[in-house]
């Protein structure tokens, strides 16, 4: 009997990882579009993420960043290699499975908001709980405090209309932060935001990351690339840790 709260978690997608495990581990990973002609829009490539890291990615446009995101949130399947997430082999997991993975596991920042607009930021931060086994009140208290959390706890009835683009998107990390993920993915998180609001959404993160959260950060932006512990390069599908000191993506 599963209740109204949605299937209870496998022993798969519940499973502790140990701590020498990272987070993301990509064993000869790649991705190709089929033809004609193919297309390799991800070249097999190895990765490690370890707990605790903020990583972030450059690369022009077409180069395999969305390819690279997809694959990361279990959104696309690999065509070559192994993914490893938490230590689960994602590859060796049914559909049902990769989805309780993808909402347990990762949280997802994006450019555009995606809020709805009539709903309130707490509202907007309940409803990515709703498929889960949560009574209402544990869900509404956990909302409260992932917006605390980013700052807007003042904020909890205000719908989107009445924030700035800055609040708007910490409000979208909150939701994404409320299920408590192991990684949470930024896509250009900043691009919508003026450089003020900009720094107090990367003020944010650096937070986040401070307080121990697996950050990976896709972006255009040298600034924001500067601020992870790493940076990685796409071009052409391919996947290379960025020369120390080299700002250009």
């Amino acid at each position: 009997m599963t209740g109204i709260g949605g299937p209870a978690p496998s022993p798969v997608t519940s499973r502790t990882p140990r701590a020498d495990e990272p987070v993301i581990a990509f064993h000869a990973v790649g991705l190709t579009y089929p033809g004609p002609p193919a297309v390799a829009a991800l070249r097999p490539c190895d990765l490690r993420v370890h707990r605790g890291e903020f990583v972030t990615v450059v690369g022009p446009s077409g180069s395999g960043k969305s390819t690279l995101l997809n694959v990361l949130g279990l959104l696309d399947a690999p065509t070559q290699g192994r993914y490893l997430l938490d230590g689960i082999d994602t590859g060796a997991v049914g559909d049902a499975q990769r989805a309780a993975l993808r909402g347990r596991r990762i949280g997802f920042v994006f450019q555009s908001f995606h809020l709805l607009p009539h709903r309130s930021a707490q509202e907007n931060v309940e409803l990515a709980m709703v498929y889960q086994r949560l009574p209402r009140r544990e869900r509404r208290d956990r909302a409260a405090s992932v917006l605390g959390r980013v700052g807007l706890a003042h904020r909890l009835g205000s719908p989107p209309a009445q924030l700035s683009g800055g609040e708007r998107q910490r409000v979208a990390i909150a939701r994404a932060l409320v299920s408590r993920p192991s990684l949470l993915l930024c896509d250009e998180p900043t691009g919508n935001l003026d450089s003020d609001t900009a720094a107090s959404v990367l003020g944010v993160l650096r937070g986040l990351h401070a307080d121990g959260m697996t950050l990976l950060v896709i972006t255009h932006d040298a600034h924001v690339a500067a601020q992870g512990s790493r940076t990685l390069a796409l071009h052409d599908g391919v996947l290379r840790e960025r020369a120390a000191g080299q700002v250009t993506g």
